[in-house]
């Protein structure tokens, strides 16, 4: 809170209330009032600790339906039913807890990855630092499509417009300056001030920063809040949705299964384990968690190959990408502007008007910190000894008007002897009407700007006019009337990797698209080069796009893969377009009028070193290298999440589907088939370790072969459907006819339990091993190239048999131990599930 009215005194006074000054603080008083004043943050709710984790797993209603059990099994005197139910319960919470906080740490990471930047002086010098590191007394550089890290009282304001929205209501960007506010001024109505969390949307600035964290206007709204809400994704509502009807489904069928047991032989304790047997096979209680844990991992995985997911359920779209609009300067090309030809009857003027009309500045270690482009010019002057590092710093404005994607312009106002010039650069395209020039100057102009241009070269113009009266006002009319100074070509190669990921695309079904604001010419010789114009695809600009009704450019967009010279307002309607025809689009963008569009997309793709902190806030997905290719790289890694999503989701079903089916079955026959405790043991030897090894796979060698999935479509395939069905009825036989060998041929019911017990476990351990591939012959997979999956199976296999042949705890289970034949008749029907798995995907290759 504003509680020493920066905004109705002086700026001298605000800088000694904040004990600083124009050149900001030293790093040492920085790290001494981080100290004292804190993180620059809003409350984000409570980090879970494990023992809130832990007490959070008995939420899950099937985990109460098993305590009852055991408390209802304890109370009719099975004691050691009871402590094996309530172990498995904490046992499996333990496990539970393990991988949530594994998931917590990994989401909190990528959070620290994401963390919003500010541009502030420290000893006197330009630095870039954490926004949540900032205090009271920094001074801030503001740019157009920051987000404004504090409440500041502002220094300077060069056409500097904020939007104050997300704190007044306001819509409108309100324009700044630094005059002194009287007393009375409300909050939207302090037009010295910069408030924390608002955007700024046109020109630049500097302010002291004078409130961070709770101390700050935003600080004061977020004391209201109690909690953060917890993000869940599509795919979790639908599985949490799926479990509710299954789990209510089943409640029902026990309680019929309950009945019809009792009238039958009157043993209500029978009769109650049955039922309970049957709700602990049927429901998937850890496939919520599961997915939960795979989605999270998946997003670390992402992060360290470069795309750090903002916006959880992005995870899920990425993988249904079908076309991908691409910005062309760093995003298909290197970023590393350098200047190749320079055009000009006065290069002297040619480098002044390089020198001021630019923004970049060098940091405290001598280097060049700005737009790439205009640092390229800098660069092209001190390699070519035109100017010295003195003339950087020593540059002095009277006056600017920063860029805009409308005008495509900047200018500076500048003080030579007794009059002021004004220079202006900006795209050729845009400043030849500006020019005081004949009509063979404007053709001359014009040849030599196609001739760069048609060398992949971006081409700028520049201008200037003299002001021989200037009252400190900067006029747009003053960019009107000027002499020509000269064109500067500079080129930024594509990347070498965006040919490879081109034809990637070309291979996935998905469409690549550029959309650039730089000319026609330069934009299509790039497309050329890295195959994105192919044939029966053309370019276009935004002028052309204009011209286009609705219905013409719903027809012609499939032809389109270039887009020049477009605006904000375009970008949104290419997307729009792209979405109206049922494509799930990715865009990417950098700047802050780029906003609009990233949030239009299915999949809005920032940029992590050019990006203003707008753009990134409006992102899904932040790409650390702003590179194409880590697009397409994402896209695929997309595609890997949701496809062992579906391979998790269908193995853990088939395996209750399994384990109710053979419980069905036994019932109707009247056998005392498997307890509660046996299910729960297989569910926890199964649903964990294998299910989690599943969601950890790696892509399969046709991932990016395949057509992209419709991400509004549901989950389940006919396939996936099939695939329960077979296995689940599959392991259901096997399991019953270990029962029905060891009751009939061997005679005795606890051994027919516990081969049936053995061959149930290890039946859907071995289909485990067959889910890793839709097509692959389980028989030609490397046991190297799945590690995780290959221990799961050889952990759970392990553990299934130490319950029957350790005697202290096959007694406790009610199990037996086995004869040599009796173990070779279990081995040979548990190797019977990898075969019938091997059987549906010979038939089902091609579906």
């Amino acid at each position: 809170m504003d509680k020493n009215k920066f905004y109705c005194n002086s700026i001298d006074n605000c800088l000694d209330i904040v004990d600083s000054t124009r050149e900001g603080l030293s790093d040492l008083e920085a790290k001494k009032r981080l100290e004292e004043f804190g993180l620059n943050q809003l409350p984000i709710g409570k980090k879970k600790g494990p023992l809130r984790i832990f007490l959070s797993q008995f939420s899950d209603f099937m985990i109460w339906i098993l305590i009852f059990a055991g408390g209802i099994s304890g109370f009719l005197g099975e004691w050691v039913d009871a402590a094996i139910i309530l172990f498995v319960v904490v046992l499996n919470s333990i496990l539970g807890t393990i991988q949530e906080y594994k998931a917590e740490e990994a989401l909190a990471a990528l959070k620290k990855m994401a963390a919003p930047h500010a541009l502030v002086l420290r000893n006197g010098s330009p630095k870039k630092v954490l926004s949540h590191e900032l205090v009271p007394g920094d001074v801030v550089m503001l740019n157009a499509g920051d987000t404004v890290p504090g409440d500041m009282r502002l220094i300077e304001s060069f056409s500097l417009k904020i939007d104050e929205s997300t704190l007044t209501g306001e819509s409108v960007a309100e324009e700044k300056v630094i005059d002194i506010m009287p007393e009375s001024a409300s909050i939207g109505d302090r037009d010295n001030m910069a408030f924390m969390g608002t955007a700024v949307t046109y020109g630049r600035g500097t302010g002291v920063i004078v409130g961070t964290g709770l101390n700050t206007q935003m600080g004061y709204i977020a004391k209201s809040l109690s909690k953060e809400e917890k993000e869940k994704t599509p795919l979790q509502k639908k599985l949490n949705q799926l479990s509710n009807y299954i789990s209510i489904g089943v409640i029902l069928i026990a309680i019929l299964i309950f009945f019809i047991g009792f009238l039958t032989d009157g043993h209500i304790l029978d009769s109650f384990l049955i039922a309970i047997s049957l709700a602990v096979a049927a429901i998937p209680e850890g496939m919520v968690a599961v997915i939960t844990i795979v989605l999270a991992l998946g997003m670390s995985k992402l992060a360290a190959k470069g795309a750090i997911i903002r916006k959880l359920p992005a995870v899920e779209t990425l993988g249904g990408t079908q076309v991908i609009c691409s910005d062309k300067t760093g995003t298909l090309t290197q970023n590393k502007m350098t200047v190749m030809e320079i055009y000009s009857k006065d290069e002297e003027l040619l480098y002044e008007a390089m020198l001021h009309c630019n923004d970049s500045v060098l940091n405290e270690k001598g280097k060049l910190m700005g737009d790439p482009t205009e640092s390229a010019l800098l660069d092209y002057l001190l390699d070519k000894d035109h100017i010295n590092k003195n003339h950087i710093d020593e540059r002095v404005r009277d006056g600017e008007i920063p860029f805009d994607s409308v005008r495509k312009k900047s200018s500076v106002v500048i003080e030579l002897d007794d009059k002021h010039r004004i220079f202006v650069k900006g795209a050729v395209d845009n400043m030849l009407d500006s020019f005081n020039i004949t009509a063979e100057q404007k053709a001359e102009i014009n040849q030599e700007n196609e001739r760069m241009a048609n060398k992949a070269l971006r081409v700028l113009a520049f201008g200037y006019r003299d002001l021989h009266s200037h009252d400190g006002a900067v006029k747009l009319s003053m960019e009107n009337d000027l002499e020509f100074v000269g064109l500067v070509g500079m080129i930024d190669p594509p990347r070498e990797e965006v040919l490879l990921a081109i034809k990637d695309c070309r291979t996935a079904d998905i469409i690549p698209v550029m959309i650039t604001g730089d000319h026609k010419i330069t934009a299509m010789a790039i497309a050329r080069d890295i195959g994105l114009l192919d044939e029966g695809r053309y370019a276009i600009t935004g002028a052309e796009l204009a011209l286009m009704s609705d219905d013409e450019f719903n027809k012609e967009i499939d032809h389109i893969g270039v887009y020049a010279r477009v605006s904000p307002d375009d970008k949104v309607r290419i997307v729009n377009t792209w979405q109206n025809k049922g494509m799930i689009v990715a865009m990417t963008g950098d700047g802050v009028n780029d906003a609009p569009a990233l949030k239009t997309a299915d999949i809005g793709v920032g940029m992590g070193i050019t990006g203003t902190e707008v753009s990134k806030g409006a992102s899904d997905m932040v790409l650390t290298d702003d590179n194409f290719a880590t697009i397409v790289v994402a896209v695929r890694e997309g595609r890997r999440i949701f496809d062992n999503i579906q391979k998790t989701i269908s193995f853990l079903l088939s395996s209750n589907a399994g384990e109710v089916v053979a419980i069905l079955v036994a019932t109707i026959i009247g056998w005392r088939f498997l307890s509660p405790v046996h299910i729960l043991w297989i569910n926890l030897v199964t649903d964990s370790m294998p299910a989690l090894a599943l969601g950890m796979e790696p892509a399969e060698k046709d991932i990016m072969v395949r057509p992209p999935r419709d991400s509004r479509g549901s989950i389940f395939t006919s396939r996936n459907i099939m695939v329960i069905g077979f296995m689940g009825v599959m392991e259901a036989l096997l399991a019953l006819g270990a029962y029905g060998i060891g009751f009939y041929i061997f005679n005795d019911g606890i051994v027919a339990t516990t081969m049936a017990f053995v061959t149930l476990g290890a039946a859907q351990l071995f289909a485990s091993l067959g889910f890793q591939s839709r097509s692959d012959s389980v028989f030609n997979i490397k046991i190297k190239a799945h590690p995780m999956l290959w221990l799961s199976f050889g952990g759970g296999l392990l553990m299934q048999l130490l319950v029957v042949l350790i005697p202290p705890i096959s007694r406790l289970f009610g199990l037996t131990a086995l004869s040599g034949m009796q173990w070779l008749i279990v081995a040979v029907l548990s190797f019977f599930m990898l075969l019938f798995v091997e059987l549906f995907k010979f038939f089902n290759r091609d579906k």
